[in-house]
């Protein structure tokens, strides 16, 4: 089971049919993902499943619905174990970014993190889970893609917002002081954190 949000609410791709509730379910082969973005986004609904029998193709079939953006973002930690957090748009988030052309995810991630925090001497350690959501831009829905990836770094130096990309703060936060932060952030940055 997947979800790709819109807003806070995700939209689940599965291959199990089950009454609905607060949700509703519609077949993955005969959406119309116009529609079902707009229901999320102006009704009570909590979710909605995209129903096909294939597992395996889930993700494949539903990544054709609308043109995808490639990004790649990071969760960084210091040397005191505090996690790296902007605030952009008046929530909190990771950084992350698109990514460029002939540019590895790796590198998109890295350089995001950098350009959008001012942070230097970033190093992937592992990947994390990739996330979904759907945004608008210029009128159109599109499906944002985001590998992220887990980062350490030594750099105990200042922090700068990347303020032309609407970056207002960069803090690096605690464990208590994350989870404060995560109650005004998004549902797939509440996944990885």
């Amino acid at each position: 089971m997947l979800k790709i949000f819109v807003g806070d609410k995700p939209i689940i791709l599965t291959s199990v049919v089950e009454p609905e509730t607060d949700f509703k379910n519609y077949l993955l082969n005969t959406v119309n993902i116009g529609k079902v973005i707009k229901e999320l986004e102006n009704t009570k609904l909590k979710s909605v499943r995209l129903i096909h029998k294939n597992e395996k193709k889930l993700l494949k079939k539903f990544l054709r619905l609308l043109p995808n953006v490639i990004a790649g973002g990071g969760k960084v930690y210091n040397d005191k174990g505090d996690i790296l957090f902007i605030y952009r748009n008046g929530k909190w988030d990771l950084p992350k970014g698109k990514a460029e052309k002939k540019e590895t995810i790796e590198i998109t991630a890295i350089r995001e993190v950098e350009e959008e925090t001012g942070v230097k001497g970033v190093e992937i350690i592992k990947p994390l889970e990739t996330t979904y959501h759907i945004f608008k831009r210029n009128g159109k829905y599109r499906i944002k893609v985001t590998y992220w990836f887990e980062m350490k770094t030594a750099y105990d130096g200042p922090l700068e917002p990347q303020e032309n990309e609407g970056i207002t703060k960069v803090e690096w936060l605690g464990v208590g002081e994350s989870k404060m932060a995560l109650v005004n952030s998004y549902a797939n940055i509440k996944l990885l954190v």
